[in-house]
């Protein structure tokens, strides 16, 4: 699977990409992910990508070219790789392209497993004020948000998709139960406590039944403390 993502500022995602499973997925070829700086999409000195809104108001608004030369040379560039192969291939790719917004979708669980089945996720980080609405109405396919509040861009945004993602991907966890029985894994659904060694600290201590090693009870003991948000 391949992730490509547009931002102003690149570096931000150096250090969190090439640590644990995000970076080892990629040093195993599971998951590509590439970074384009937007100002490389433009031709002014100043590499200029944003302007002051029409009508008026405070702040910059990223403009529609550059983000839409992006995308056109992200999608051509992917595409390009597949030349010479047959067409039935080739219209069988599939890509998305989504717009981090605060009036977007909120993203949860099932979003990471119905955008798992793209084989390329073009993903566009706002900034500023906000992003020229055209860019929602003719260039990305979707607008996502990962919640209720105003974050100063899309790059973190950004990270939690590609993560979440990822770590769905078969094989990038090392153990396939690992996705399964986890939390969110049905909507609502928070998995059991977790304990580890020592078995008492500060005078506070694992449950009994993790002790005792009938898995039978485990089961159930882990069953009773699983819980879904709809219940009181």
């Amino acid at each position: 699977m391949k992730f490509d993502i547009i931002t102003i500022f690149p570096h931000i995602f150096d250090a969190y990409f090439s640590e644990s499973i995000v970076g080892r997925a990629q040093k195993n070829n599971q998951v590509e992910i590439k970074v384009h700086n937007l100002r490389d999409f433009v031709s002014d000195k100043h590499k200029t990508v944003d302007d002051t809104p029409y009508g008026g108001g405070v702040g910059m608004v990223l403009k529609i070219e550059p983000i839409y030369k992006c995308v056109e040379f992200i999608k051509n560039n992917y595409n390009s790789k597949f030349k010479g192969q047959n067409s039935k291939l080739k219209s069988s790719l599939r890509e998305r392209t989504i717009l981090f917004s605060a009036k977007g979708k909120r993203y949860i669980q099932a979003d990471a497993k119905r955008l798992l089945k793209y084989d390329n996720l073009i993903l566009i980080c706002g900034r500023y004020e906000g992003v020229d609405e055209r860019v929602a109405e003719y260039v990305a396919d979707e607008e996502i948000s990962i919640g209720d509040y105003v974050l100063t861009g899309g790059e973190i945004p950004a990270m939690v998709l590609v993560d979440s993602i990822t770590r769905l991907i078969p094989g990038v966890l090392g153990n396939a139960q690992s996705p399964v029985s986890e939390s969110h894994n049905q909507e609502g659904y928070l998995e059991h406590p977790q304990y580890t060694k020592p078995e008492e600290f500060m005078q506070w201590k694992v449950p009994e039944v993790l002790l005792g090693g009938n898995h039978k009870e485990i089961g159930e003991w882990r069953k009773a403390k699983s819980k879904f948000k709809n219940q009181k």
